[in-house]
């Protein structure tokens, strides 16, 4: 098969950009001296997560309890878990950690602490778990230098639980656009990761881990020192978010959806295609960006960009496409039937639309179809 065989819309991914963006990353851990633990949220595939993994020992993050079933079933045994914990989950990683799986959850408070503690003495189960980080004021998770919190923690854990460490997400990255901006990101990760593991250690607290990632400071971290492991996803196939914050070239943007012109608007100077906010998500992450890229950025079925066409507007199953100035548009240059492939601002939530990835590497024949999975 064919690109030109694939039903439309279809989810793009080219195995060969996909190793080149997994060498990338793989060369900045192994220049840190650092171990890589794959976050497998982006991929949520067998064969994507085999492929991330290669060369390393297999430890891996999920964001779901469902992704933590599916790959301990495949054979990773080391995972962690990298969502703030809810009773609701607790007997679920009982039943995996029973089951073999070294499941570690991360939590950023006390109250949660002493539930998962109470809930392994009930239970008979120890349940390892790190303590989140707030390094950069992104998200959840302790300050660095909160000396008593971590302590109470950590305490808190001794019964009923174990501290392995601590761990933290480098999110305010997303917000700068320049390689300077990106490396202080880097180092405020890595010094509020490495402060509060300094905290523990002095209060008598063991702290093995040390746990940072995002995949903008990853690539533009120019010191780990203190960092025990990089925990980074999107890089698998990265997408325009990453590519407007210079962190990739568009032509490494790995994925895209295949779509079909349907229609035409000639006065307004658009194309309609079978590919609707269903099949590109709704996010608009570059909205904020430079460069505003709609809902995506319209390629040649090949994935070369076609100048500054975007899907500019979405309905449930139909992409509105138009220059970014909306200026005017030859829509004649593309037949109804015309494929075209959409990049996506933001690889996870498109991927999520799908129930699959028809592979290409580097050309238009479909060299697999790799099965991947959504849910909780």
């Amino acid at each position: 098969m064919r690109l030109a065989d694939l039903e439309t819309p279809a989810l793009i991914l080219d195995a060969a950009k996909m190793r080149a963006n997994i060498a990338r990353m793989n060369a900045a851990a192994r220049r840190h001296g650092v171990m890589l633990r794959p976050h497998l949220k982006t991929g949520k595939s067998v064969e994507v997560a085999k492929a991330m993994t290669a060369g390393w020992p297999g430890a891996v993050t999920v964001s779901t309890l469902k992704e933590a079933d599916r790959f301990f079933a495949a054979g990773f045994r080391d995972i962690l878990y990298a969502v703030g914990i809810a009773p609701n989950k607790l007997a679920h990683a009982a039943r995996l950690t029973r089951e073999g799986c070294v499941l570690t959850l991360i939590l950023d408070s006390l109250e949660a602490a002493e539930m998962v503690a109470a809930f392994g003495r009930e239970n008979g189960v120890t349940l390892p778990a790190l303590i989140e980080i707030d390094s950069d004021d992104h998200r959840a998770g302790v300050g660095p230098d909160d000396a008593a919190t971590l302590a109470a923690i950590a305490t808190a854990l001794t019964d009923g639980a174990e501290l392995r460490g601590v761990m933290t997400h480098g999110g305010g990255s997303y917000n700068s656009t320049t390689e300077e901006g990106l490396a202080a990101h880097a180092e405020l990760e890595r010094s509020g990761a490495v402060r509060a593991a300094e905290n523990l250690r002095a209060a008598g607290f063991a702290c093995p881990v040390v746990s940072v990632g995002s995949t903008p400071t990853a690539l533009f971290a120019r010191n780990l020192d203190g960092v025990t492991e990089l925990r980074v996803g999107v890089y698998v196939f990265h997408d325009l978010v990453m590519a407007g914050l210079g962190v990739c070239a568009v032509e490494d943007v790995a994925v895209g959806v295949l779509a079909s012109v349907i229609g035409h608007q000639a006065a307004r100077g658009q194309l309609i295609i079978d590919a609707g906010w269903m099949a590109m998500s709704r996010d608009r992450g570059t909205q904020g960006q430079q460069v505003d890229q709609g809902y995506g950025l319209v390629c040649d079925a090949g994935g070369r960009a076609l100048g500054d066409l975007i899907v500019a507007s979405a309905n449930q199953e139909h992409g509105i496409v138009a220059r970014r100035d909306g200026g005017p548009l030859d829509v004649a240059r593309f037949p109804v039937g015309t494929l075209l492939r959409v990049l996506p601002n933001h690889s996870c939530a498109t991927a999520a639309q799908h129930g699959e990835y028809q592979v290409v590497d580097g050309g238009d024949a479909i060299v697999g179809t790799w099965q991947r999975f959504g849910g909780w």
